[in-house]
């Protein structure tokens, strides 16, 4: 059992070590990111109060025969009740966060959340995969993780956009929200094509492979954008407005 937990949480714990490592400029205290890993973890829960009600109003199938039905469940299933659960509590953790005084800090938190629904997820595929977990665990480890990880920076980059730069960021309140959810359907449209099409199973698992390897280059750039940003305003004296 011991084994199953550890394979199932520590790419995630790896994604967020790497994370925080990267808030050069002021890192969160550690007790805040556990914090924020926990209510990731709670973001599962939350995401069935619209998954349920979803399934029982037909927005998407039990079972996948085409790709409308994978299109369905992608986005009514899994990419909008997970992502919005997540930023209700991102929201919820931040709202009177006094650290929360960084654009930095927003991928950082983001991705706390993010990681902490990645790892409890993982663990229930995991358990499910029955004597499959390892070659389970490791699949996941190179997609879906990955996957949650670059959602959870697309996520914490508008929101920090949203909160500190909204008077220059067009429609970032919105973008943190749409963007990942954009992301994570498309993602599990493309996973989801192979129980309509096994023959094309080897295409799409490297077309997934690639749409992670994107997502995690595009995360970097992300990061360092915001630390430039962060940087600069610690440097011209003028402080962030933490006020939001």
């Amino acid at each position: 059992m011991l084994n199953v937990i550890a394979l199932a949480v520590l790419p995630a714990l790896i994604l967020l070590f790497y994370t925080y490592q990267q808030d050069k400029m002021q890192r969160e205290p550690v007790k805040m990111i556990i914090k924020g890993f926990l209510f990731g973890c709670l973001s599962v829960f939350c995401s069935f109060f619209i998954s349920v009600p979803s399934m029982t109003l037909g927005l998407f199938p039990d079972e996948i025969g085409s790709f409308g039905d994978a299109f369905r469940q992608a986005f009514f299933g899994a990419a909008i009740p997970e992502e919005t659960a997540k930023l209700f509590c991102l929201w919820l953790f931040l709202r009177k966060n006094p650290y929360f005084d960084e654009r930095m800090d927003g991928i950082v938190y983001a991705v706390c959340v993010g990681m902490g629904f990645a790892a409890f997820e993982n663990v229930e595929y995991l358990f499910a995969a029955g004597t499959d977990w390892v070659t389970t665990g490791i699949g996941r480890s190179l997609t879906a993780i990955p996957g949650h990880f670059g959602f959870a920076v697309l996520m914490g980059y508008y929101y920090s956009l949203n909160h500190f730069d909204n008077y220059r960021s067009s429609g970032a309140g919105l973008k943190m929200w749409l963007y990942p959810v954009l992301a994570h359907g498309i993602y599990d449209t493309v996973a989801m094509m192979s129980a309509v099409t096994p023959q094309l199973s080897g295409a799409i698992t490297i077309a997934i492979l690639l749409f992670c390897f994107q997502m995690v280059k595009w995360a970097r750039k992300s990061m360092q954008k915001h630390l430039i940003a962060d940087s600069s305003d610690f440097g011209s004296g003028g402080g962030i407005d933490i006020q939001g």
